[in-house]
């Protein structure tokens, strides 16, 4: 595993290439990682575990390797570290999950919630995000972005810049995202960026040869510590009742997911668009998609295979009995390019 980690997934990373190559060569590193888990003992749980000792101060030789960019003193160092503190790495490795937080799905969810606005004549919107994890998705108000030909959208002014290049010749929509009047975070174990602890994990889940990453990763969080979200834990179908309640009447409920539906089972996705359907009773409902090809359920996919290598934006608005579903885009590299194809 940690061999073919090295040849194939870290590829593009020379320090993590090397340290996974000397892990899978050290009777004793294997020793070890196997006093984790079995569901814990991937490379990239492992590799998270030995960056988050570093951040903390506690693997300084290690640090160091990683400082100068030197993968050969890196992979001995790793080695030496997880025999050294391997009750460390294995109560890390065993408490926590690897996180991708970074907000660059904002390019993807910024233009399909101002759309959902405009749909619903919406002047507010309250946004629910799915899987949140440490909810930085639910400043896309707050970010700026740089699309292809030099269009913008968002805060210029923000210390968090996206780039989102698009695909084709429909430009993205010039709408802003109206008022946002709630930050609501629905996730099984929801992180909280103003705990050092669990800000310093989301780095330490980056690689640390990808500093310009790290850099907007803490940027992203310190702007999310000064407007924390309401952050709910538990199953997102039990939960979503108890969400939309936090939103104000006056706005638009926007529910978001981002890659969270392949998470549920096709039974459970089912009975998460019930519970939009069930909140639409009451008031108009929101939600916007950002999947794999065929995982939204009533989200068309456009004649698109799955596995395509692509995701499908999807956008579909609950009035009373009457939901109106519609694939906005498609978009690669979680968000990082998009193709916008709703009519304006």
């Amino acid at each position: 595993m940690y061999r073919r980690f090295g040849e194939v997934d870290a590829a593009e990373s020379p320090l993590y290439q090397r340290i996974a190559f000397a892990l899978s060569e050290s009777e004793g590193a294997l020793s070890a990682i196997e006093a984790v888990p079995t569901p814990k003992r991937h490379p990239t749980v492992i590799l998270a575990a030995l960056h988050d000792l570093v951040l903390a101060g506690r693997a300084p030789e290690l640090a160091a390797a990683y400082a100068a960019g030197d993968g050969d003193a890196a992979g001995g160092a790793a080695v030496d570290t997880l025999l050294r503190m391997t009750d460390a790495v294995v109560a890390i490795a065993g408490r926590r999950k690897t996180r991708a937080d970074e907000a660059g799905r904002c390019g993807v969810l910024y233009p399909a919630i101002a759309e959902a606005a405009r749909r619903a004549g919406a002047n507010a919107v309250g946004l629910i995000d799915v899987g949140c994890s440490a909810g930085l998705n639910l400043n896309v108000d707050r970010v700026g972005i740089t699309y292809g030909r030099g269009q913008t959208l968002g805060d210029s002014s923000s210390p968090v810049q996206l780039s989102c290049s698009v695909v084709g010749d429909r430009p993205v929509p010039t709408r802003a995202v109206p008022e946002v009047a709630a930050r609501i975070g629905v996730d099984l174990d929801p992180v909280d960026v103003t705990d050092a602890d669990e800000a310093r994990w989301l780095r330490a889940c980056l690689w640390p040869d990808q500093p310009e990453r790290d850099a907007r990763l803490k940027a992203e969080m310190d702007l999310a510590a000064t407007v924390p979200p309401l952050l709910l834990q538990g199953d997102a179908v039990e939960v979503l009742p108890e969400a939309f309640a936090h939103v104000p009447v006056d706005a638009l409920p926007v529910v978001t997911t981002t890659w969270a539906l392949s998470q549920f089972s096709f039974e459970n996705r089912l009975r998460f668009l019930h519970r939009l359907d069930e909140a639409a009773a009451g008031r108009v409902v929101a939600w916007v998609s950002a999947e794999g090809v065929g995982v939204a359920p009533a989200i068309p996919t456009l004649g698109d295979r799955r596995a395509s290598g692509h995701s499908i934006i999807g956008l579909a608005v609950f009035d009373g009995s009457v939901m109106r579903a519609e694939a906005i885009g498609r978009c690669w590299s979680r968000g990082r390019l998009l193709a916008w194809l709703a009519d304006p």
